[in-house]
């Protein structure tokens, strides 16, 4: 951006040099040349897409989350391993860059429809900026203005959270009705169906922290929240144009959303696509297919288990379950399983071969190894070579916040049911449960993930909304919203392990893959098989990777580092280097 503005800075010297200097001065010259035509705005609000608070080329955002194992337990987690002199987040300077924008594009010879155009798209940024802040922090200062270093407001304290979530929904208001482009080729900018995407969002996030936060008091304002999200989602519904993607059929069209080199235009709004010209790929291979790079994250057993089988019953209806096999338990499930994670007859490419590829215990603690995210090509894997887009926001979303919100309200009737709920999982092959909301509340997700909801239609939505957006970063949001932090603190457990010594074929191709030992490693080792030592202890170190019941059953992962949750963690604290710079922010409570 700096690069492009001396350019522009320099061309105006160019065009003025023949002027006398007192008749325009050249800072008033570049900022006519930036503001004064459309050009210049569409090259300003072009660097907002660079700012650090948006969310990149990654797919391990759900790194912290309650459904993944990871290779370490994180600070945040850890009884006081966190604290305000190891937080952070707490930086204000992008957007000064965005309220310059909004301070300044004012000028009368661009009509006012394009000025507010772009106006739209900074505002949209704004929005975005701020929402990240509450998130993160709670109650924080609005600063709707372009500072100066002197300025009063720069030790000024926090404001209310209804103040800043008021100022937030009117710039996406703003954007909604202002921006011009409803479609967008490449799905890489913000267009209207975007902003209104990321209202039903915004607004959902909301309604459900006020409704569920009662320590807020701001209960009563919730419902208004939630028909906002839902009326947001339902203009995309409606008039958007978008649906869900069903290309190759209920086996592959759910994965290929998030391997697609180019974002699949029916179901993608808006994306990061990879261009190998230029050098931007991501990382995704290479992330989840290493057992030293990445976080070696793996999806734990009791969030494996709320998938759905393909006649629309609980998995979990079967007593055998808990015993169960992995070659068994992954059979006759909703189809996203087996889009979501390696099993059954799942094959990689190796040198241009087709190879089985059961899930490796060197990249996975658990046995549910994702491949949402990687490329089946094992060249992928080793470095940032990854070309698929990465889908930031997608018309399934927009149906479950639309579902989730309306379920809210307790205003979600059948239509409406099969028209989002009913769809997704028709989508992955369900064929029951899609023309109604459910009557039953779910035993296994009020024991395991909600006991305080007893609406089995919020329940089934939260269900859905877990698997459907499961590894794409708003996992954590949705545990805050829901002020279901506690579940941070679930087991990470794998798939059942029936006994020591004995190898098991995982895919059920002929070939043994895996056996776990206590103490000496089997010998002779069988050929080809992975040995993983689930002893207590390895010399003087104490093993992480168990078994529940010490010669047979779950695989447990870290189960001796304590992890605590406390109502203070929703929110992090105000950093300490900036809480001394300004003392009148005041520390979140619990952190002082």
């Amino acid at each position: 951006m700096k690069k492009q503005l001396i350019l522009i800075v320099l061309g105006c010297i160019t065009l003025f040099s023949c002027k006398k200097l007192e008749q325009e001065p050249q800072s008033s010259a570049s900022k006519q040349a930036v503001f004064g035509n459309e050009s210049g705005l569409k090259l300003y609000t072009n660097s907002f897409y660079n700012m650090g608070f948006l969310p990149r080329n990654s797919t391990s955002q759900d790194a912290m989350s309650d459904y993944l194992a990871v290779r370490d337990v994180q600070a945040f987690l850890r009884p006081g391993a966190f604290a305000a002199n190891t937080s952070s987040g707490w930086t204000w300077g992008e957007l000064r860059n965005i309220n310059y924008f909004i301070a300044n594009c004012n000028d009368p010879a661009v009509p006012a429809d394009v000025r507010n155009n772009y106006l739209g798209i900074a505002r949209y940024f704004r929005a975005y900026f701020y929402m990240e802040k509450v998130k993160r922090f709670g109650d924080v200062p609005w600063i709707g203005k372009p500072l100066e270093i002197n300025d009063p407001a720069l030790t000024a304290g926090r404001d209310k959270r209804t103040l800043v979530m008021d100022s937030v929904l009117a710039d996406i208001n703003f954007a909604c009705a202002n921006i011009k482009a409803t479609n967008d080729p490449s799905r890489t900018t913000i267009t209207k169906w975007v902003a209104y995407a990321y209202k039903s969002r915004v607004c959902l996030f909301e309604g459900t922290f006020r409704k569920y936060h009662t320590e807020l008091n701001l209960q009563s304002t919730a419902e208004k929240w939630l028909q906002d999200a839902a009326s947001a989602a339902d203009e995309i519904i409606k008039n958007g144009g978008y649906s869900l993607n069903t290309t190759g059929g209920a086996g592959s069209s759910y994965r290929q959303v998030f391997t697609s080199t180019a974002p699949v235009a029916t179901e993608v709004l808006q994306a990061a696509v990879a261009d190998v010209n230029l050098g931007v790929l991501n990382e995704a291979n290479w992330w989840w297919t290493s057992g030293t790079y990445g976080a070696k994250a793996s999806f734990t057993r009791t969030f494996i288990n709320t998938y759905l089988k393909l006649d629309g019953t609980p998995f979990t209806n079967d007593p055998s379950y808990p015993t169960m096999l992995f070659k068994d338990e992954v059979k006759n499930r909703d189809l996203r399983l087996k889009q979501t994670i390696r099993l059954g007859d799942y094959k990689r490419i190796s040198s241009g071969q087709l190879v089985p590829a059961p899930p490796v215990f060197s990249y996975t603690f658990t046995g549910y190894q994702p491949i949402k995210w990687t490329l089946d090509d094992m060249y992928f894997d080793a470095g940032a070579l990854n070309t698929n887009a990465i889908a930031l926001f997608r018309y399934a979303e927009v149906l479950l916040n639309f579902a989730e919100a309306k379920a809210e309200l307790g205003t979600l009737t059948n239509g409406e049911w099969a028209a989002t709920i009913g769809a997704l999982r028709a989508r992955a092959g369900i064929t029951g449960g899609l023309t109604a909301k459910p009557t039953v509340a779910d035993p296994y997700l009020v024991a395991n993930y909600f006991p305080g909801i007893t609406d089995p239609t919020i329940l089934e939505v939260r269900r859905e909304r877990g698997i459907e957006l499961s590894l794409e970063g708003q996992r954590f949001a949705d545990l805050l919203r829901w002020k279901r932090g506690q579940l941070m603190e679930q087991q990470w457990n794998g798939f059942y392990v029936p006994a020591l010594n004995t190898p098991m074929d995982l895919n059920e191709d002929g070939i043994l893959d895996v056996a776990f030992f206590s103490g000496t490693k089997p010998s002779p080792a069988v050929a080809g098989v992975t040995y993983v030592d689930v002893s207590p202890n390895i010399g003087n170190a104490v093993n992480s990777q168990r078994l529940k019941n010490g010669t047979s059953g779950e695989l447990i992962w870290m189960n001796e580092i304590t992890r605590k949750w406390e109502d203070k963690m929703y929110y992090y604290p105000i950093p300490l280097t900036d809480l001394q710079r300004n003392p009148a922010l005041g520390q979140n409570n619990g952190w002082q």
